[in-house]
């Protein structure tokens, strides 16, 4: 018999620990994100970029669209059951982000093994404006979300 659940079984399974995740995470709560969509090695957040996260340029400070990716990112990664923590990222940002900026951010498994995956986090503004390009890699424990 077969190891990997059903497709449905999945859904299931990564909407719960999301679920889960989230009650758990604090600091996702407090940035005001929203988790739109989940799926096995995916998921897609939301978030409105408020004046007390600016920098002194009047621009939303990076750490803040890094948190973002963050969070889709370890989302992602543990849709499949297992714990899952980041070894490695490193992000880009081809646009400033302003106050009142609706961002989204999609996290979509690239390559996964038995310990290590990577993912691609794209973060847009409301209007479709690319505004950070996120990779991931996290090491995939043996626990069990389950």
């Amino acid at each position: 018999m077969d190891d990997e659940p059903r497709d449905d079984d999945a859904q299931a399974r990564a909407e719960r620990i999301v679920a889960q995740m989230m009650a758990r995470d604090a600091f996702s709560r407090w940035l005001g994100i929203e988790v739109l969509a989940v799926a096995p090695g995916r998921a897609r957040l939301r978030m409105t970029v408020r004046e007390e996260m600016l920098n002194g340029f009047a621009v939303a400070h990076g750490g803040v669209t890094y948190a973002l990716a963050d969070s889709a990112l370890a989302f992602a990664s543990n849709t499949r059951g297992r714990v899952a923590l980041a070894l490695e990222n490193s992000i880009f940002y081809p646009a400033p982000v302003h106050a009142g900026d609706v961002l989204t951010a999609v996290a979509e498994e690239i390559s996964a093994a038995n310990r290590v995956a990577a993912y691609d986090v794209t973060v847009t503004r409301a209007d479709g404006t690319k505004v950070a390009v996120f990779r991931g890699t996290v090491y995939r424990t043996k626990q069990s979300h389950d």
